[in-house]
């Protein structure tokens, strides 16, 4: 019978102490997933100061992607950072914005290779990045249809 070594937390946890700390009742919820993995939800805007205190406190300038999801009247947008310096870390920074109204400030000013994922979900999900310096489209063709976004669950392809 094979035995699975403990990894400790610790690390994490301090970071997510730290977190909870600078962002104050702008976190909704904050965990240690598994080592190395932190997830923490806030409200829409205070994603800004989360990325920003991340970069300039533990040097996270790296997003792997950002992904969005239809949760029926919200739209969950989902910043994937790396802390590339050890302890190694994927931090995932999640927010929601109103289906009816989805607008999210950019953080390609913090880190500027969100810009190309930041059009992405605009393309796909209709979220807007307020301040983006190129909001055009990205993955759609130019002649798709305006309002329509094929990730959103009461999309219907045409007939």
């Amino acid at each position: 019978m094979s035995r699975r070594r403990r990894v400790s937390t610790k690390n994490e946890e301090k970071m997510l102490v730290e977190l909870k700390k600078e962002l104050g009742p702008q976190l909704i919820e904050g965990y240690v997933q598994r080592p190395r993995r932190i997830h923490i939800k806030v409200n829409p805007g205070a994603h800004r100061k989360a990325i920003e205190f991340m970069r300039d406190k533990w040097d996270v300038w790296h997003v792997s992607t950002i992904t969005g999801i239809d949760l029926g009247e919200k739209i969950e947008v989902i910043f994937h950072m790396w802390k590339f310096k050890e302890p190694q870390t994927a931090i995932l920074v999640r927010t929601e914005v109103p289906k009816s109204e989805p607008k999210l400030e950019t953080v390609t000013d913090i880190v500027p290779a969100s810009n190309f994922y930041e059009r992405e979900v605009h393309d796909l999900l209709g979220v807007v990045f307020e301040g983006h310096p190129n909001l055009e489209r990205i993955v759609l063709p130019d002649d798709w249809p305006e309002g329509v976004y094929p990730l959103r669950k009461d999309w219907q392809p045409p007939e």
